[in-house]
């Protein structure tokens, strides 16, 4: 917990908000005073804090017109906007989409400029149109921060035959819990995000902050053309911009948590041939070196029983973990036994929390994905595959570079592919290599995210990194050299990418107030 006894303006906002409990020291270790960034130093000459009967008007609004929000959000979800399948009818319900979340930032006022990313060739030679990014902005107002949300309007295929328990389309409530594809991913976080700069504009209050928006429609085929927009828009769209806000993650548990770091990923194939045709086990079993077992061989080389990659020197540009990151691990809010019944499994590979989190989070690990050219329907096929590609990936972490890992791979599969000494063809390639991300926890950023969770959920949030790889963080950090916040609303059961995804009523209505109180923190710690 930062911990700001002294500072008289606090102080007084404690007092005006009694969940907040930033002078007690409770629920934290001390020597995590290190996060207090360097800009509370000034705090004591910094403007008052806003106004308690703001904040409650804002809270009331948003409560008052939570159905109307509800009713906005089943609208949102009805629209198929699937990027994955690249066919023309789902092309066009994301462009549908796209004219939705237009609309209604236009009814906030915003201007919107919906910027043309071109069309989409696909392997037959069929070319369709790629819906258009949405560029959005609130205010230019020098003396305020100016906050960008980025978030996308597409969804992953969802079929009901699939498992769904509803239709997945066709928001339905249940116990609280609002199900439907796209609800936490990312449609519900992007639709709170409107209702927060809705509640200001609703009760004619003065927006705190400058806002912007990028809304795209292909984040889950991989934002096609996203990157060289933002590029192009370093010095226009995104001059301004003191920081940029992602909400598409999960919580860890029950408890609000604000992501600081995700891995990277490298994605890996590897070849093994000794023709194209298969051959019969019966004609050819016994004088081969048969492909199969050459690929077992060399994916079984990856790791050893207990997870860790077997990969020399993989490794040696891991960062070291501090003291003061244990520290976090410690405080996190995990109960391992609920979780491990969730993942339902026996147990896992290690037995305490915070060995569990590090092996998640701030460690790489390698998974094997799957194997091409293998008989692998139901039956009794004697078949010995004449070629067979294995896939795995290692998920990377701060300081490792991907073209070092790819290095590091190859050289460890052909050392070890030599050694069993087979006429067989190897070929090795990387096919996807993304950095991982990181974020200074003491930025400001983060103390106007931390402060707001206290006012609108009376707990700390839990600071926590993601085990997955978010592409766009990394992504708006180098291209633009902004600072990037992950934000996020969904609880840990909310199944994205799933059967049955939700979000849970609770937190599209308090997350929408968590916004409208970011911004007042925003202009808070902007003015000191």
């Amino acid at each position: 917990m930062v911990v700001l006894c002294g500072v008289p303006q606090l102080q007084e906002w404690t007092a005006r908000s009694p969940r907040r409990q930033l002078c007690t020291g409770v629920g934290r270790p001390l020597s995590l005073l290190a996060l207090r960034p360097p800009l509370l130093q000034g705090a004591m000459s910094s403007p008052p804090p806003p106004p308690a009967g703001l904040v409650q008007k804002l809270f009331g609004y948003i409560d008052h017109h939570q159905d109307e929000f509800v009713q906005t959000l089943k609208e949102w979800v009805a629209v198929e906007s699937d990027s994955v399948r690249p066919v023309p009818r789902l092309r066009g319900e994301l462009l549908r989409m796209t004219a939705l979340a237009a609309a209604a930032l236009r009814r906030l006022g915003a201007r919107v400029d919906l910027v043309d990313v071109g069309s989409q060739q696909l392997p037959d030679g069929q070319t369709l149109p790629m819906p258009p990014v949405i560029l959005a902005e609130l205010g230019d107002e020098p003396r305020k921060p100016t906050v960008c949300f980025y978030g996308h309007l597409d969804v992953q295929p969802a079929a009901q035959a699939d498992g769904w328990l509803t239709a997945p389309f066709e928001l339905t409530e249940v116990d609280g819990k609002l199900y439907g594809r796209g609800a936490t991913d990312n449609k519900g976080p992007v639709l709170a995000w409107i209702h927060a700069v809705s509640a200001f504009r609703a009760l004619e209050e003065d927006l705190p902050v400058n806002v912007k928006f990028v809304l795209e429609g292909m984040e889950e085929a991989g934002s096609v053309g996203l990157e060289d927009l933002v590029r192009r828009e370093k010095d226009g769209f995104f001059a301004h911009v003191d920081c940029i806000v992602i909400s598409d993650n999960l919580w860890l548990s029950q408890r609000p948590a604000l992501v600081y770091g995700t891995r990277g990923n490298s994605y890996f194939t590897v070849e093994v041939r000794c023709r194209d045709q298969d051959f019969h086990s019966g004609t050819f079993g016994g004088i081969l070196h048969e492909p199969m077992a050459d690929l077992v061989a060399l994916l079984g080389s990856l790791t050893d029983a207990s997870g860790r990659i077997l990969v020399p020197g993989i490794y040696d540009h891991v960062a070291p973990v501090t003291e003061e990151e244990r520290e976090l691990y410690a405080a996190a809010d995990l109960d391992l036994a609920e979780f491990r019944r969730s993942a339902q499994v026996e147990r896992f590979l290690f037995d305490t929390k915070e060995e569990i989190l590090m092996h998640l989070w701030r460690y790489p690990s390698l998974s094997i994905h799957g194997i091409e050219g293998a008989f692998a329907e139901p039956g009794t096929k004697t078949v010995v595959p004449g070629r067979v590609t294995g896939k795995f990936s290692i998920r990377l972490v701060p300081h490792m570079e991907t073209p070092v890992v790819e290095r590091q791979v190859e050289r460890h599969l052909r050392r070890v592919f030599s050694e069993r000494n087979s006429p067989n063809q190897l070929a090795v390639s990387m096919v996807l290599g993304l950095r991982p991300w990181i974020a200074d926890v003491r930025d400001s950023q983060y103390l106007a995210a931390r402060r707001a969770i206290e006012t609108v959920f009376g707990t700390e949030p839990d600071l926590i990194r993601d085990g997955s790889t978010i592409p766009v963080a990394r992504m708006f950090q180098d291209a633009l050299q902004k600072r990037v916040l992950m934000l996020p609303l969904g609880a840990v059961d909310d199944g994205e990418h799933s059967q049955n995804e939700k979000i849970n009523r609770q937190n599209y209505i308090e997350g929408s107030k968590l916004f409208a109180a970011f911004f007042l923190e925003m202009a808070q710690l902007h003015g000191q």
